[in-house]
């Protein structure tokens, strides 16, 4: 990356920069000039970010490496980011899905790091030139979009997370629901499928009764399985108190 040939800036301050890039964002000083090397928004899925240099003259003009109105290009350059950080802010609002919650955080990420790089920057430029009020409006605005970031962040994470645990829940009580009912009729299925088989029993020409009276000991097999299947044991069973546990098996 080149600096504009235009600009005749200190040799301290030329000689700190590379030949591929301009680097991350800081602030250089030297010699009463001020050059801020920042950072455009970054695009989601970009991993390249793109360089702009502001010079600050030591009578306090300002250059913009893009051309321009400088100091217009500097206030600009922040509107990007709070726009970019009022998409994001909208998009939280009508996410809905843990993908959605999960692509919002991947958006974040380097909006929040470039922000705070960004900050960090006009921090070292107040601090630089403590009497330029511009400067200070600029590094309030960049703290402000930062901490809003800071709290999107905050807020989409907690509600990934509460959105994984209350599917993770659904899913286990539709699994206990589930179990509920295998540990009930597996009994009763064994049952079938021993007197479903072309054996001779017999019971073959039995009264009805005998089919009922069949069915509903499977039933209570099932019914005791399920409280030793939960519970462990077998002690204090009564119809009722299988009947009550049932029912609140099925509602979990």
């Amino acid at each position: 990356m080149k600096l504009p040939s235009t600009w005749n800036l200190p040799a301290t301050l030329r000689d700190r920069f590379g030949q591929k890039s301009f680097g991350k964002q800081r602030a250089m000083i030297a010699d009463e000039n001020l050059l801020l090397v920042l950072h455009k928004v970054p695009k989601p899925g970009e991993r390249h970010r793109e360089g702009v240099l502001f010079w600050r003259r030591p009578d306090g003009r300002w250059e913009c490496s893009k051309g321009g109105v400088a100091f217009q290009q500097l206030t600009n350059h922040l509107k990007e980011y709070h726009s970019a950080e009022e998409d994001l802010n909208q998009f939280y609002n009508i996410a809905k899905t843990a993908e959605d919650y999960f692509n919002l955080l991947e958006a974040i990420t380097p909006l929040q790091l470039a922000t705070e790089n960004l900050h960090a920057t006009l921090q070292t430029a107040r601090e630089a030139i403590p009497q330029d009020r511009d400067i200070l409006d600029l590094r309030d605005w960049a703290y402000e979009i930062e901490r809003t970031l800071d709290i999107l962040y905050i807020n989409t994470k907690n509600a990934l997370d509460f959105k994984i645990a209350t599917e993770t829940e659904a899913a286990a009580k539709a699994g206990n629901r589930l179990n509920t009912l295998a540990a009930i009729f597996f009994p009763l299925t064994a049952i079938s499928c021993v007197f479903g088989m072309n054996l001779k029993s017999g019971l073959e020409f039995q009264s009805p009764l005998m089919f009922w009276l069949i069915f509903l000991a499977g039933i209570w097999l099932g019914l005791v399985v399920r409280q030793w299947v939960f519970t462990g044991t077998f002690s204090q069973l009564s119809f009722n108190k299988l009947a009550m546990d049932l029912k609140q098996g099925l509602k979990e």
